[in-house]
């Protein structure tokens, strides 16, 4: 094991890894969250207000990533 990343609770979210070395979940507490591949250093997060049980998702080869918390859907995209 090279690193661990602790949550205060047990995650129903999954994890997303890119080409680019970012690592991407969510926890129960509602925190959306991209962490150094390398390092496993976080790097950014975001407190969506609601369970994260979902997978993030990358899509149409933009540096772009979405994730769903209770009913509501996220989406961030890299500034140009």
């Amino acid at each position: 094991m090279r690193w661990e990343f602790k949550l205060h609770s047990a995650p129903w979210a999954g994890v997303l890894a890119t080409a680019g070395g970012l690592v991407f979940s969510g926890s129960s507490e509602g925190n959306f969250f991209a962490l150094d591949a390398r390092t496993g250093k976080p790097l950014w997060d975001f407190q969506t207000g609601g369970l994260i049980a979902a997978n993030p998702i990358s899509f149409d080869g933009r540096q772009a990533v979405a994730i769903a918390a209770n009913r509501v859907l996220y989406v961030f995209e890299a500034a140009p």
